[in-house]
């Protein structure tokens, strides 16, 4: 599968398309101070246990250390997703 990148000015998302068909999408906020806020998954059931999901976020962690940002989680499995995965703490907007 491949990892697409669609960005604006403050928003934006990576996502998996076919044949013209988003299937599977993270959509963000630009917040302030090279934050961005992963606020939504969505994954449509043909690709259910591909884990298309999973790759959505792992573009997004490449693209935060690739470009010195921060993460903040705020979708319910990004947010399950970052506490599996403790090797992407270095990308994690920590709580406040």
């Amino acid at each position: 599968m491949t990892i697409h990148h669609h960005t604006e000015a403050t928003k934006g998302s990576w996502y998996i398309e076919e044949q013209g068909e988003r299937l599977a999408e993270l959509g963000y906020r630009v917040l302030e101070n090279g934050v961005y806020s992963l606020d939504s998954t969505r994954v449509d059931d043909r690709l259910r246990g591909k884990s298309a999901g999973k790759q959505l976020v792992e573009a997004a962690v490449a693209f935060a250390r690739a470009n010195n940002l921060k993460l903040r989680a705020v979708c319910p499995f990004v947010v399950a997703l970052f506490e599996k995965m403790p090797v992407w703490d270095d990308v994690k907007m920590q709580a406040q």
